[in-house]
């Protein structure tokens, strides 16, 4: 299954920095756009995958706010 995530990105004076819309929290860099935008889906595996198993299951929680 296939997600989605939005990138905002920008050149600084020596790397291409970003973050992750629907995760602001997770922001690095890279010598190229195409560094960066591996560095960002690593970062957003650890985050969310860490600790969990590979046979592990998704479901959708819903909520009243």
């Amino acid at each position: 299954m296939n997600h989605k995530l939005t990138v905002i990105y920008w050149k600084s004076e020596h790397f291409w920095l970003g973050k992750l819309l629907e995760h602001p929290e997770i922001m690095t860099q890279g010598e190229t756009l195409e560094e960066l935008e591996e560095n960002l889906l690593d970062a957003y595996r650890s985050m969310i995958l860490d600790d969990v198993p590979e046979d592990h299951g998704i479901k959708e929680l819903t909520y009243e706010a």
